[in-house]
């Protein structure tokens, strides 16, 4: 149990670094490498595991990891969505 454990909060912090090249496309290149149609899916969907973790399960590590995609999920469409009104405003 320890092993999986461990490679389950291992997999989590991997799963997160996996975000930050986008979000660095968005925030700091202003570069649009997000599909926003997907994203919207992403956030919903990673939203309800997050409430799950929360209201149902009884497990930390798995709100911890469910509530960090949710919030990068939602960082990522919101980005997106800015750089999109950006420059359709230019």
């Amino acid at each position: 149990m320890q092993v999986l454990t461990t490679a389950y909060a291992g997999a989590g912090i991997i799963g997160a670094a996996a975000y930050w090249p986008t979000i660095k496309d968005l925030y700091y290149h202003k570069k649009s490498s997000a599909n926003i149609s997907t994203y919207k899916i992403w956030t919903v969907t990673s939203g309800i595991a997050f409430s799950y973790s929360l209201l149902i399960l009884p497990d930390l590590f798995f709100r911890i990891a469910s509530g960090i995609g949710f919030a990068l999920c939602a960082l990522i469409l919101f980005l997106s969505v800015r750089l999109k009104k950006g420059a359709g405003e230019a």
